[in-house]
C-alpha cells in the first residue's frame, strides 16, 4: 500500500518536476555556462572566462545607469505600494457596508492583463488627448506634461502604473487575510485600558501582521527590481534611457544584439543582487517580525 501511494505521489509530481528541471533549473545551468562564453548563435561558443563580467562592470555604458533606474523605481514603488496596500486593507477590514463590493473594485486592476493596462495608461497619459492632462487643465488650468515622452516624467508615470496595480492586488488581499487573523480580544483589552486607535494599530495590529508585512515586502522588492513589461511596452526604455530598466537591458542584449553570453552574465549579476537583497531582508526581519508564541531574548 505504501509503495502504491509512493508511485501515485511520483506520478502527480512528475509534471511539476519536469517543468522545474526543464524550464527553471536547466536554463539556469545553461545560462551560467554561457556567462563564461561569447556566443551569438552564428558562431559556436567561445570561452572567455570572466571577461563578460568585467565588461559589465567597467565597459558597458548602460550597466550602471540601468541599475540606477531600477533601484530608483524600487525605492519609490515598494514603500508606496506596500503602504498603500496596507491602508486599503485596513479600510476594508473595518466592517463597512458593501465591503465585498469594495474588495472587488480594488482588486479589478490586478485582474487586467499587464500589457492591456499599460496601453490603457498610455492613453490616459497622452499629452494631447489623455484624460489625466484634461483633468489637470479643467480643474487647475495646468498644462500637463508629455508623461511618457518626457525624460523627467516617464519614470514617475511608470511608477503610477505600477502602484495602480499593486495597491489593490494580491498584496492587499494578503494584508486583509492577516488583519482578519488578529485576535479581537487584544483590541477589546486595549480599549478597556484606554488605548486610542493609533496606539492599537502600532502596538497590536502592526506586530501581529508583521510576518505578513515581511512577506509582502520581500515579494514587492523582488517584483520591483524585475520590472520589464511596462517599460518595454510603453517607452521601450526611453526617452533618453530614462526608463532603461536592468531587465530591459538584459532582454535587449540577448534578443536585439544576440549577445547571449554577455546577457547571461548580466542575468547572473542580477540574480546575485536579488539574492543579496532578499538575504538582507531576512536578516533584518529578526529585529521587527513577531511570530505568535515567539519569545525574543
Amino acid at each position: 500500500m505504501a509503495r502504491q501511494e509512493a508511485i501515485y505521489a511520483y506520478v502527480f509530481l512528475a509534471p511539476w518536476l519536469v517543468g522545474l528541471f526543464g524550464l527553471v533549473i536547466g536554463p539556469m545551468i545553461a545560462s551560467l555556462v554561457l556567462s563564461f562564453h561569447s556566443y551569438n548563435i552564428v558562431a559556436p561558443p567561445t570561452f572567455v572566462g570572466l571577461d563578460n563580467f568585467r565588461r559589465a562592470f567597467f565597459e558597458d555604458p548602460r550597466f550602471w545607469p540601468s541599475l540606477g533606474v531600477t533601484f530608483t523605481y524600487a525605492a519609490v514603488v515598494v514603500p508606496c505600494g506596500v503602504g498603500g496596500a496596507l491602508l486599503v486593507a485596513l479600510l476594508l477590514n473595518q466592517g463597512l457596508r458593501a465591503t465585498n463590493l469594495y474588495r472587488t473594485f480594488f482588486f479589478l486592476p490586478h485582474l487586467t492583463p499587464v500589457v492591456a493596462s499599460v496601453y490603457i495608461w498610455a492613453w490616459l497619459l497622452n499629452r494631447q488627448f489623455g484624460f489625466v492632462n484634461e483633468v489637470l487643465w479643467r480643474i487647475a488650468r495646468i498644462e500637463g506634461p508629455g508623461w511618457l515622452t518626457s525624460k523627467e516624467w516617464a519614470l514617475p508615470a511608470l511608477m503610477m502604473m505600477a502602484l495602480w496595480g499593486i495597491i489593490g492586488g494580491n498584496m492587499m488581499m494578503i494584508f486583509l487575510a492577516g488583519l482578519q487573523g488578529v485576535p479581537k480580544e487584544l483590541y477589546e483589552v486595549a480599549s478597556i485600558d484606554g488605548a486610542n486607535p493609533w496606539s492599537r494599530f502600532w502596538n497590536i495590529t502592526l506586530p501581529m501582521i508583521s510576518p505578513t508585512l515581511f512577506f509582502n515586502a520581500v515579494l514587492a522588492v523582488i517584483g520591483a527590481l524585475q520590472t520589464f513589461t511596462s517599460a518595454y511596452v510603453a517607452t521601450q526604455g526611453g526617452p533618453a534611457y530614462a526608463t532603461w530598466f536592468y531587465a530591459l537591458h538584459i532582454y535587449t542584449t540577448a534578443f536585439n544584439y544576440t549577445e547571449y553570453g554577455y546577457a547571461s552574465a548580466l542575468a547572473w549579476i542580477f540574480f546575485v543582487v536579488l539574492v543579496s537583497f532578499t538575504f538582507l531582508q531576512f536578516r533584518a526581519s529578526t529585529r521587527w517580525v513577531y511570530y505568535a508564541g515567539e519569545v525574543k531574548g
